[in-house]
């Protein structure tokens, strides 16, 4: 009896999905003159509310001209605009916002997109220390966060300073690649004053942690949130176009500042409680960015926790 009522509900929605949703949006069309992108346009203001409904509904349609123009090449996305709007039977000169709304949120859409296949790329990239860039990423790194002290050797136990776990750091990019190496980086040069205030924070007896190794792990939540697609909601907020890999890489360096400052709040007895604070640390993050309004601030001050301890 269980299963049958559990059939009937899925054709029930099935029928719903497919039938009466189409038929409503027939009969609201007709009755406000305007097809749903229109309506989605007029009555949402620019950002993540809008887009990912224009989304939504592109992916839904039962045309295949809308559903691909997620996936189009951004170089197409102005003729992509034209064909929707010539299919819709839209009069650009009469309705011009409609387009420059749609061009805006497509750019987001398939930038987004195109932003998950370059992270990954970069994921998927071991780190090689034959290749004499990611040599001179590693020494950069070490150069931003200990400006005043000289790195003795490649292979040296001095990695430990920062936050690596032996004396050659690329055995500890190995889960996330290149990618964690990239965002260490840009952290350490983007806002060089607050990396090392973390740096220094987390050699603190009563919080330490692994710096490097933490920001490893914090470029692993940053990753599984683009790829969730819970980024969407901050990335269609702050980028008016296409979200790139500096959009990206702004996002870890707030999440790594935040999550330090959350580590601290919840005064762990040591580093053995680090998955427990993580895990909330990403429950809260997740929560926060199901606000369609919610846009994770990328520019922040360093933290003043520990300067006086």
């Amino acid at each position: 009896m269980k299963h049958f009522l559990r059939m009937l509900i899925q054709v029930c929605v099935y029928f719903y999905c497919k039938c009466l949703w189409r038929c409503m949006k027939f009969v609201v069309r007709k009755l406000t003159g305007r097809c749903e992108l229109q309506r989605i346009c007029y009555n949402n203001k620019p950002g993540a509310g809008r887009t990912m409904k224009i989304e939504s509904s592109l992916r839904d349609s039962k045309s295949k001209l809308l559903q691909t123009s997620v996936s189009v090449h951004p170089d197409a996305i102005e003729k992509t605009v034209d064909d929707i709007m010539e299919l819709k039977k839209i009069n650009p000169d009469i309705n011009p916002q409609l387009g420059i709304s749609l061009q805006a949120c497509l750019l987001q859409i398939v930038g987004y997109r195109n932003l998950i296949a370059e992270v990954e790329k970069l994921r998927r990239e071991p780190y090689d220390s034959d290749n004499p860039q990611h040599e001179e990423m590693l020494l950069k790194l070490w150069k931003s966060l200990k400006p005043d002290t000289p790195l003795e050797a490649r292979i040296s136990k001095q990695w430990c300073e920062i936050g690596f776990q032996g004396d050659d750091p690329k055995t500890d990019f190995r889960g996330m690649g290149l990618l964690g190496l990239y965002n260490l980086e840009y952290f350490a040069e983007w806002d060089v004053v607050t990396a090392q205030q973390v740096l220094s924070d987390s050699l603190h007896p009563k919080y330490r942690y692994s710096f490097a190794i933490v920001g490893i792990n914090i470029t692993d939540l940053a990753y599984n949130l683009l790829i969730s697609g819970a980024l969407k909601t901050h990335f269609y907020n702050v980028a008016p176009e296409a979200p790139t890999l500096s959009h990206f890489q702004q996002t870890f360096c707030y999440l790594m500042h935040e999550f330090h400052k959350f580590w601290i709040e919840e005064d762990p007895m040591d580093i053995m409680e680090f998955n427990r604070v993580r895990e909330k640390f990403r429950k809260r993050i997740l929560k926060q960015l199901q606000n369609p309004d919610m846009a994770l601030c990328p520019h922040f001050a360093a933290s003043e926790g520990l300067i006086n301890m």
